[in-house]
């Protein structure tokens, strides 16, 4: 008994370390990327968005090679390189618009607008993997997208420096991000399904693509010279560009640790907790103006994210049964269909695509 409660304590010790990890790291990526973004180094504001992509995905690729060393996994590549350049294409430019939208939009908003995702992800998961989802699933979603909704529509919106006009570009941009991030995260999840791939190889892949793609975006803007121009003007931007790339892949470390020890439902608890804490921080942080119905429009899309969490955790999906050879054939084909969807999900939900992983947060 006593080696079992101090397992137990272990065991609770190991969850708090790790929860804690993602909810500080990718709370300080949060607080980092808005400083970056909507204030001024000086007199200037930092514009050149892909550049901070570039960034970030060179630090991500030098994690994930660090990664597969240490854990003597395969380099080569375990799925088409088409496809690898198909999802850094997406991933590229749902990290542009995430970054971009900063500029005109306060951080908030883009938080919640990575919640307003859910519908296009389901839209996106019956497009391309042909998933089906219960009435459940639907409220659930409507509620968030009642939620995000009112809250965009009963208070000021946009960035501390930006003119009031310029909200409905962030928004637009907010609306490209979520459709390029449905699709990375939807194609992601049938590659770790179809090719077996671990998820470091992927990431490996994934990023090294969404370099090349960023890269050659930054020579082809003619803004190559300008971007390093200002990180030799102010050092303090380079500091934080570092911070904010180190944290991403801090974030994903513990987020991947979380999974793995204790599932995807203590994730999407966590974080959701950290998308909590995240706004509030931003508020004190950043004194955002808020009305009494955009408050109420933050409790009806949280209330839905956790209770779609409590919901999991009350009623998990049962894991598919191996039918032996004799009684495969008895099984009729639409319970087999059944069963490869709870399959797929609980693949993606073991899985977390890298591109989520990093922006929480993707979520996701």
């Amino acid at each position: 008994p006593g080696a079992m409660a101090e397992g137990g304590i272990s065991s609770i010790i190991w969850g708090v370390v790790y929860g804690g990890g993602i909810i500080l790291m990718l709370g300080m990526y949060g607080v980092i990327q808005e400083r970056i973004m909507s204030e001024p180094y000086g007199s200037e504001f930092f514009t050149i968005s892909v550049f901070l992509v570039l960034c970030n995905r060179i630090v991500a690729i030098l994690y994930a090679l660090g990664m597969i060393k240490c854990k003597g996994e395969e380099f080569a590549n375990k799925a088409p390189l088409w496809k690898y350049l198909a999802i850094s294409f997406s991933n590229v430019a749902a990290t542009w618009c995430q970054y971009e939208a900063l500029r005109y939009v306060s951080f908030p908003v883009q938080m919640l607008g990575k919640s307003f995702k859910m519908m296009p992800v389901m839209l996106w998961g019956i497009a391309i993997s042909g998933k089906r989802y219960g009435v459940k699933d639907w409220s659930i979603a409507l509620g968030v997208t009642w939620g995000v909704t009112q809250f965009l529509l009963s208070g000021e919106i946009k960035s501390k420096h930006a003119a009031a006009e310029s909200s409905l570009y962030g928004l637009l941009l907010l609306l490209a991000f979520l459709v390029c991030d449905g699709f990375t995260s939807t194609f992601q999840e049938k590659l770790f399904r179809e090719h077996k791939t671990s998820k470091h190889n992927q990431m490996l892949y994934v990023n090294s693509g969404s370099a090349v793609v960023s890269g050659g975006s930054l020579l082809l803007s003619g803004k190559t010279v300008q971007a390093i121009g200002f990180c030799f003007a102010h050092p303090d931007f380079v500091a934080h560009a570092g911070t904010l790339s180190a944290c991403a892949v801090s974030g994903q470390f513990f987020i991947y640790s979380l999974v793995k020890e204790y599932g995807a439902l203590t994730l999407a608890a966590t974080m959701n907790l950290r998308q909590v804490l995240s706004i509030l921080t931003s508020y004190m942080l950043y004194l955002h103006p808020i009305t009494f119905l955009q408050s109420v429009g933050l409790v009806l899309v949280f209330c839905s994210l956790f209770y779609k969490t409590y919901d999991g955790y009350k009623n998990p999906k049962p894991k598919p049964s191996q039918p032996d050879a004799k009684g495969a054939a008895k099984v009729a084909p639409q319970e087999l269909g059944k069963a490869a969807d709870r399959k797929e999900d609980a693949e993606a939900l073991e899985a977390p695509p890298p591109a989520q992983a990093a922006e929480a947060a993707q979520q996701a």
